[in-house]
């Protein structure tokens, strides 16, 4: 079992990854979403040139966000940084579109965007919009083709199980294992929220609220875009957040749900993450350390060989080395 952290991209990210690889974490991902957070490639960059061997990449990126050829070369580039240490995962779209009013994208549309993409690494000639495209760049601007980099799928059902059978080389998941990827893949990713608790601490402790907060009200966001109404009614305080969040214009609607997404309950949040944390837990990995270990070794059991922690709140410092202790790091 590996064990990878995940960050809401931020100015402050190459430091914590830093951190991240002096604790001994595998493998840095860096959330691609520009509505929410700066540039994922030159916060990337920036932590290609703080360290030295921990596995750094985006993940997800989200095809509509950029021309192929445009991913293809910012991949060259840190491939250069950061020779062997770059992994990269593609989905079809979370908060990199939801929060620009989208949904999401169709699979056949990011299957056709993953064979782009890998022609162009290999140094072959593509096809895109109707025109033959090839990488040109000269020895000096960027890494010598064929580049080859790992590309995992952000797969969370079977359409996008289906594109990491044929394209991927593992499978990237948010939260909730899933039990078809053990068919797809041998590389099984899972992103996870949560906190180490002190001892004696509550769950809606000041400082737990803080860092767990964020992830659990997510589960919000994530079944009201998805599900609608009733999905989302059925969770503890759901109802009373979706009547905040409707009071807005619908044109407008999206900014209330993901404005500080995985980074800070927002103002539709904040009333309700009491109520939420205690039904977050189960799905999360926020318990004591004892019971942190209980949970990743279950995770193995499912068939996880990844786990990729995303600490947030106001001292992520604290969230990445307490979890790097209760993890066995």
């Amino acid at each position: 079992m590996d064990i990878s952290c995940a960050f809401a991209t931020s100015s402050n990210t190459p430091a914590h990854v830093a951190l991240a690889e002096a604790l001994q974490y595998q493998r840095a991902w860096l959330y691609d979403s520009p509505a929410l957070y700066p540039d994922v490639w030159m916060i990337l960059t920036r932590c290609a040139e703080r360290t030295s061997r921990i596995g750094i990449g985006p993940g997800v990126l989200v095809p509509s966000l950029r021309h192929p050829m445009v991913n293809a070369a910012a991949i060259a580039e840190l491939e250069d940084l950061a020779p062997g240490r770059v992994a990269v995962a593609i989905g079809s779209g979370y908060t990199g579109r939801m929060a620009l009013g989208q949904r999401a994208m169709p699979w056949r549309r990011v299957a056709e965007y993953v064979r782009c993409l890998r022609t162009l690494l290999d140094g072959e000639t593509a096809e895109w919009d109707g025109a033959k495209i090839k990488m040109l760049q000269l020895p000096g601007f960027g890494a010598r083709r064929p580049i080859s980099v790992p590309v995992l799928i952000g797969a969370d059902g079977p359409k996008g199980l289906a594109v990491a059978a044929e394209l991927g080389d593992g499978v990237f998941s948010a939260a909730v294992p899933q039990p078809d990827a053990a068919q797809v893949s041998d590389w099984r990713a899972l992103l996870c929220f949560g906190t180490v608790l002190d001892e004696g601490e509550e769950l809606t402790s000041p400082r737990a609220v803080d860092a767990a907060g964020p992830g659990a009200v997510v589960i919000y966001h994530a079944l009201y875009e998805r599900g609608g109404a009733a999905a989302v009614d059925a969770v503890p305080g759901g109802q009373n957040w979706r009547e905040l969040v409707e009071a807005y214009p619908e044109d407008e609607r999206h900014f209330a749900i993901h404005e500080g997404h995985l980074v800070k309950a927002n103002p539709s949040d904040e009333p309700h993450v009491a109520d939420v944390i205690p039904f977050a837990t189960s799905m999360a990995l926020t318990g004591t350390a004892a019971e942190l270990a209980e949970k990743i070794a279950g995770l193995a059991a499912q068939g996880i060989t990844e786990i990729v922690y995303q600490p947030a709140g106001s001292d992520i410092e604290r969230e990445l080395t307490v979890f790097a202790a209760a993890a066995g790091l």
